[in-house]
C-alpha cells in the first residue's frame, strides 16, 4: 500500500491546525465580544462551510483561482504562484473550509466565562492582549484542545473541497480521503479498506484522547 496519502493527509491536516490556532483565537475573541452587525455577518461567512456543500465550495475555490482569471491570473503573473492542483492550495481551501470548526468552540468558551475575569485584568493594568494569552486562553484549555482536534479530525477526512481544488495527483494532492475513491474506483478495495482503518484509527484514537482528557478536567478535586 502507498503511504504517502496518509502521510499528506497528516501533514496537511496539522498545517491547517496550526494556522487556525494562530488566526483563530484572536478572531474568536474578537467574535464573542459584543455583538454588532459586521461581526454577525463576519461570522455567518465563517460558518457557511457548515452548510454548503463541500463541492460547491471547492468550485467557487477553483474558480477563484484559476490562473485563467480574477485573483488566480493576477497571482500568476505577479508572483508566478498557482494554487490550483497545488499543495498549498489544498491548505488554503482546508483552512476555509474546517474554519467553524475552531472558530465556534473556542469563541462559546470565551464567552461563557466570567466578565470579571477580564476586568480584574485589567484593573491591574493588563493589556487587552496580555488579558487574553495569560487569563482567558489558560481557562478555556478543554474548549481549545476540542477545537484543535475537531479541525485535526475534520482535515484528515476533507474529500469534495480537496478534490476540487486539488485533483488526484500522487505525492502532491492525493491526500487518503482521496485514494480510498480512487481505489474503489479501481475495485482495489483491500486498499481502499486498508486507507479506510486507518483513517479511522487515527481519528477514533484522538476523538477518545479529548474525551478522557476533558472528563479530567471537569473532574472535581474533591472526588
Amino acid at each position: 500500500m502507498d503511504q504517502s496519502p496518509i502521510w499528506l493527509s497528516i501533514k496537511l491536516a496539522a498545517i491547517t491546525t496550526l494556522i487556525l490556532l494562530l488566526a483563530g483565537l484572536p478572531l474568536a475573541w474578537w467574535l464573542s465580544k459584543k455583538r454588532s452587525l459586521f461581526k454577525i455577518i463576519t461570522e455567518a461567512i465563517i460558518t457557511m462551510p457548515l452548510v454548503l456543500p463541500p463541492s460547491v465550495l471547492g468550485f467557487y475555490l477553483l474558480l477563484m483561482f484559476s490562473p485563467q482569471r480574477g485573483v488566480g491570473l493576477w497571482l500568476q503573473q505577479t508572483f508566478n504562484v498557482q494554487f490550483v492542483f497545488s499543495f498549498p492550495g489544498l491548505v488554503i481551501a482546508s483552512v476555509i473550509y474546517s474554519m467553524p470548526f475552531m472558530i465556534s468552540p473556542v469563541k462559546s468558551a470565551f464567552q461563557q466565562l466570567p466578565a470579571s475575569l477580564s476586568q480584574a485584568s485589567y484593573t491591574l493594568g493588563k493589556t487587552h492582549w496580555q488579558t487574553l494569552w495569560h487569563v482567558l486562553l489558560p481557562n478555556i484549555k478543554p474548549s481549545l484542545l476540542t477545537a484543535a482536534v475537531l479541525t485535526f479530525a475534520h482535515t484528515l477526512g476533507e474529500f469534495g473541497v480537496v478534490l476540487m481544488i486539488g485533483g488526484n495527483i500522487p505525492g502532491v494532492t492525493r491526500v487518503a480521503s482521496i485514494a480510498v475513491y480512487d481505489s474503489v474506483e479501481q475495485m482495489n478495495y483491500n486498499a481502499a479498506n486498508n486507507y479506510s482503518l486507518i483513517l479511522f484509527a487515527i481519528t477514533f484514537a484522538m476523538v477518545l484522547s479529548v474525551f478522557i482528557y476533558n472528563k479530567y478536567q471537569a473532574k472535581s478535586p474533591l472526588e
